[in-house]
């Protein structure tokens, strides 16, 4: 009994370790933001109370309008999601559930297309996009490199393939067409799969700064990552506190993704599977 408590213990002592280190940046990010007076050493972690401020957002707000580039940031991520669950349902079931000619081939092209750095295909998307499609500067330029994810399609297959074949069979024996299959009876049984695609997605978009940044020149229309690296790069210098205000947009940019997989996570553990098979 002893010997159980002890490893237990141990256990708690390690992992609560682990969460200090990995909660550590995200609280010296904070307390940077907040701070009047910049100490970047290990002891700005743990501020005078007297030299905490909110100016640093004040002044990065003057500089760039971070209300605008959140809604730019929601705008090109809900996009990116909408495509991304859309099409990976659909694609999914089919690739899981109906049969096929060249089913296989398909989905080993969907393996294939996941090695491929979307680096090697920038330039000929931005010429596509820019030139040929003329949608520079607009939210459906952005979007549409990433509407389609084929790691969501697979996230989605595996998923469908665990559900039991006798679920599908007796609902087409009532007369359920293939969408009211996917609808009523596939999809409730795959929420962990619909969250966990939500918020991987999520977090590429969000951060993405390199596709935006060349595909939108306007100020009013680029997502809050990029106005962020354009106030690094250009206008940083000219406030009274560059350090404070810089971690100041950047907690502005990770607030909404750390907070919505804080009230999420907890589905990634969640597994309806079961429900469905119970007599």
């Amino acid at each position: 009994m002893r010997r159980a408590l002890a490893g237990k213990a141990a256990l708690y002592v390690v992992l609560s370790l682990g969460a200090v280190a990995f909660l550590f940046p995200f609280w010296y990010m904070v307390i940077g933001s907040l701070q009047t007076d910049v100490d970047t050493s290990i002891r700005g972690a743990f501020p005078d109370p007297g030299n905490l401020t909110l100016d640093n957002y004040v002044a990065i707000d003057g500089r760039i309008d971070l209300v605008q580039g959140l809604i730019n940031s929601g705008i090109f991520t809900g996009g990116v999601i909408l495509g991304t669950v859309v099409f990976g349902v659909l694609a999914g079931y089919a690739l899981a559930v109906l049969h096929w000619r060249g089913r296989g081939a398909v989905f080993a092209l969907a393996l294939l297309v996941q090695v491929i750095p979307f680096q090697l295909l920038m330039i000929p998307l931005y010429v596509m996009i820019a030139r040929d499609y003329g949608l520079s500067d607009s939210y459906l330029g952005m979007i549409l490199p990433f509407f389609i994810n084929s790691t969501a399609v697979v996230i989605f297959r595996q998923y469908f393939l665990q559900l039991p074949a006798d679920l599908f069979s007796a609902a087409r024996i009532d007369g359920a067409g293939e969408f009211r299959l996917l609808w009523s009876v596939a999809l409730p049984l795959v929420r962990p799969a619909l969250l966990t695609a939500v918020l991987l997605t999520f977090i590429g978009p969000w951060n993405e700064f390199l596709w935006p940044f060349l595909i939108t020149k306007r100020a009013d229309m680029q997502p809050l990552a990029v106005s962020l690296a354009n106030f690094i790069s250009n206008v940083a210098a000219s406030t009274s506190n560059p350090f404070g205000a810089m971690m100041a947009g950047a907690v502005v940019l990770a607030v909404p993704a750390v907070t919505l997989f804080i009230l999420f996570q907890r589905y990634f553990t969640s597994n309806d599977l079961g429900s469905g098979v119970k007599g």
